[in-house]
């Protein structure tokens, strides 16, 4: 697989990255260890350098799966993990990016990775408590002591991305961006391409929706985080596959799927955009990893923007009570 450099920080990784998340959050009833292992290991053997963890996944199980299949492989990966929650009793309960606490996060990180390092730490969600010049200054002195490679953002927005830039370079912003989901266009991809940062895609399948698998009909586990999205509704998801009916068509002609047509179009828009899609399927990682030889031309990519804004996507991304923590 082709590779790709995050940002200006000198983070090379694969076009197409992993995210774990799902092996053992949001989607359901976690995958046993050993299939957990065994999807994260294929990933590698198909061409992946790059995965994504956070210790909220689980939480900390995700951590421990992802460091212990990577571990024979490590120096050839690159790994990224996550700060920013509390917990109690095993359950998020708030933020927390107290310095102080950065640092707890990140030695209990690197114990679970069985690593000497972490090589993108990322602030999960910014706080509002603690000024974003802390943050990157804890991580900053990290990078000093060499226990973490390079710093990164979640869902920021503009002015927090600069602030926190101007303390300590931010390698890479985590965001969702997708067919389905094109706010980050309207201010977040200058900035970023202004800054010299990578952009790393979230949900770049649309959380499964973009796949062409999932309709009106379609039932979620009672773990299933789309439980709560209001995108995810039985009467969104009916409204909703009118795009998706244009992109299995689209994807017919290019003798693709609507998964790959979806990653393609991400990996066309930026050389420093990498998305992560995950999965706990063999087949669905195949299908996925696909879509880096998929070519789209100038004008594939025009008629793929001209459907795209032509039909309404209904239905909000997060319920009220996420959204709050985005764009901060």
């Amino acid at each position: 697989m082709q590779k790709r450099m995050l940002g200006s920080t000198g983070l090379e990784v694969s076009a197409l990255g992993f995210g774990c998340m799902g092996i053992s959050f949001g989607y359901g009833p976690a995958a046993t260890r050993e299939d957990g292992l065994a999807i994260v290991r294929a990933a590698f053997e198909g061409g992946v350098t790059f995965f994504d963890t956070a210790e909220a996944y689980g939480p900390f199980t995700n951590e421990e799966v992802v460091g212990e299949a990577l571990k024979p492989v490590r120096d050839q990966v690159v790994i990224a993990t996550k700060f920013g929650f509390k917990f109690e009793s095993g359950k998020q309960a708030g933020l927390d990016s107290r310095p102080s606490h950065i640092r707890e996060v990140a030695e209990a990180s690197l114990k679970r990775l069985k690593t000497d390092r972490i090589d993108l730490l990322y602030q999960h969600r910014v706080d509002a408590e603690v000024p974003i010049e802390d943050v990157a200054g804890a991580v900053k002195d990290l990078i000093h002591e060499g226990k973490v490679k390079h710093f990164g953002l979640s869902e920021a927005g503009a002015n927090t991305i600069r602030r926190a830039h101007a303390v300590q370079p931010v390698a890479a912003l985590q965001s969702e961006y997708s067919l389905w989901f094109r706010e980050p266009e309207r201010e977040i991809l200058a900035t970023l391409e202004e800054l010299g940062i990578g952009l790393v895609p979230f949900s770049p399948l649309g959380k499964g929706f973009l796949t062409g698998k999932i309709d009106d009909k379609t039932t979620f586990a009672a773990t299933d985080f789309r439980n709560v999205v209001p995108r995810f509704t039985e009467e969104n998801r009916k409204a909703n596959l009118a795009f998706v009916a244009w992109l299995k068509t689209f994807a017919e002609r290019k003798k693709a799927t609507p998964a790959q047509i979806a990653l393609a179009w991400l990996l066309a828009q930026k050389s420093w955009i990498v998305p992560i899609p995950g999965t706990t399927k063999r087949g669905r990682l195949e299908e996925n990893l696909g879509a880096a030889q998929v070519q789209l031309t100038s004008d594939d990519l025009r008629e793929i923007d001209r459907a795209a804004s032509q039909i309404e996507v209904h239905g909000a991304r997060y319920p009220e009570h996420l959204q709050k923590l985005v764009g901060r």
